[in-house]
């Protein structure tokens, strides 16, 4: 466990260093590239990040010009996000450097050991969600 750990740490690190912006920001800019326009509280749950968190990371996304945000005019509660033409032209670079990156953690691995490392994450993951949690 506390090698994962170490290795996600060292991930989350070094992916944001090389491509320059967040994992966190890249999980929304990716659910955004699938809409047309989403709720902010609808884009949050998907992304599962908290909601402080998200209104900070599109207060950002948005003075970069990447995402717009405007109330919904019948609940001015409610506020709709979608990408930017901008905006989506910079999540198809940041997919390709994504790649990029992937294919450069992964580089000593052949097929056959990448598919199996997925198969054993994967399983790891089923593991975690089946554990009961005890009262």
């Amino acid at each position: 466990m506390t090698r994962l750990n170490d290795i996600y740490k060292q991930l989350g690190a070094k992916f944001e260093r090389c491509i320059g912006i967040s994992p966190s920001r890249i999980d929304l800019l990716h659910r955004l590239i699938e809409v047309d326009e989403i709720s902010q509280s609808a884009l949050q749950r998907e992304v599962n990040i908290d909601s402080a968190a998200v209104t900070r990371h599109l207060k950002q996304l948005e003075a970069k010009g990447l995402v717009s945000r405007r109330k919904n005019p019948d609940d001015y509660r409610m506020t709709f996000v979608r990408l930017t033409s901008e905006g989506r032209d910079q999540i198809e670079a940041l997919c390709q450097e994504k790649k990029q990156f992937i294919h450069q953690v992964l580089q000593d691995f052949n097929q056959d050991e990448q598919l199996l490392l997925a198969d054993m994450l994967k399983r790891i993951q089923q593991n975690i969600t089946n554990i009961q949690n005890e009262g």
